[in-house]
């Protein structure tokens, strides 16, 4: 087994890595009182190849394999996790989604203005009643002529009011659990669809997180992404690949959170000399460090396994689980070197406990990873 990142891999990493010092880290601070990432940043990020990692060049794509795009998603996530939350969602879960399940005329519509950032994609899966139990979502589309009628709403939607299409996700037949239900690419600009912007979020603040409502959506029947009634199928695929990509930002949180624990205790005095000579200070700092590494190594092996087109699903839950408990651990240890500067948002610490805490609760909450990861064990039938 060879760790060692190659040549292609360490300069998509040192890109990304001087993109965020550049266009990310300077306005943080900014970003997050105003609740709001400027836009402008998504047309930078396709210019620079991030929001079309993996896809094929026919389509406008930039290439790569999947630990670059963990590189990239951890060095996003070290800068602001809600602009890494923009790349994982629209690139992640609706680009690469499209890719995979997509028919060449729907790859042709979307993926171009997808992987350039002339388009931001969003994914419609959770409601009001149904987040952990994703397969029983209540958003109907009954089918009328060469369409689909969708009534419904979806709340905690990443990218929401950003968006140029929602990869919808509704009930198209009356049979039981996710047996009914299907995918749809829905422009964001058809009558019917209303967002809502939410906003005194704990954590991400600066991302447009967004409640989407569907009156008499008209969904032509073209739009349908995979076969009627797979759609359950689709979502369960684009997470399984969505899991590592917030594991690789919590990797990017945890690995924030060393930096400013190391760079603060090297300056801190207290009692005569530098904090970082403090034994119970340095435990809380070599804690953070094993978590980071132990969470990179989960989250590289799953991007090794899809790149060998190997099973990966259950290491995916296994590194989201792990990354997200750890970058919760980190930065609460980070707070905690800090002490009561950690409490100022001109200091990281508070921040990056903020929004470590969503990691656990988005995209599959950590009890959710382990009820897949045990009944994976022990061959018992997740739905």
């Amino acid at each position: 087994m060879n760790l060692e990142l190659s040549d292609e891999q360490r300069a998509v990493q040192d890109l990304a890595r001087d993109f965020t010092a550049r266009e990310i880290t300077p306005h943080v601070t900014e970003w997050d009182r105003a609740e709001q990432v400027d836009r402008g940043i998504v047309k930078k990020l396709g210019e620079v190849g991030f929001l079309g990692l993996t896809i094929d060049e026919r389509y406008g794509g930039s290439g790569g394999d999947h630990l670059a795009y963990c590189l990239v998603t951890e060095e996003l996530g070290r800068g602001d996790s809600s602009v890494r939350g923009i790349v994982s969602v629209s690139l992640g879960l609706v680009a690469k989604t499209i890719a995979a399940w997509g028919n060449e005329e729907q790859k042709q519509q979307w993926l171009p203005g997808l992987t350039s950032g002339s388009f931001v994609g969003s994914f419609g899966l959770t409601e009001p009643g149904t987040g952990s139990d994703a397969g029983n979502l209540s958003t109907k589309a009954v089918r009328d002529g060469d369409a689909y009628v969708v009534n419904g709403t979806k709340m905690f939607i990443t990218n929401g009011t950003w968006a140029d299409v929602v990869l919808l996700f509704a009930r198209t037949n009356d049979e039981p659990g996710h047996k009914g239900v299907s995918a749809f690419l829905t422009p964001t600009d058809t009558p019917g669809l209303t967002r809502r912007e939410i906003h005194g979020k704990l954590g991400l603040r600066g991302q447009a997180t967004a409640e989407l409502v569907l009156e008499g959506v008209r969904v032509p029947a073209s739009a349908m992404l995979g076969p009627e009634g797979k759609g359950f199928s689709v979502a369960m695929s684009a997470l399984a690949k969505g899991r590592m990509s917030v594991a690789a930002g919590c990797v990017g949180i945890a690995q924030a959170a060393l930096d400013a624990a190391v760079k603060y205790a090297g300056e801190r005095e207290q009692f005569g000399t530098s904090i970082a000579r403090h034994q119970l200070v340095q435990e809380l700092i070599s804690d953070i460090a094993v978590d980071v590494d132990a969470a990179r190594l989960l989250t590289w092996r799953v991007a090794d396994l899809i790149d060998r087109g190997q099973p990966f699903a259950t290491e995916s839950s296994k590194a989201k689980l792990f990354a997200s408990e750890a970058a919760v651990r980190a930065a609460n240890n980070c707070l905690q070197v800090f002490g009561g500067y950690g409490y100022i948002d001109e200091y990281p610490a508070g921040k990056l406990l903020r929004d470590a805490r969503v990691m656990t609760l988005y995209e599959g909450t950590s009890q959710i990873q382990k009820l897949l990861i045990g009944r994976a064990l022990t061959g018992v039938s997740a739905f």
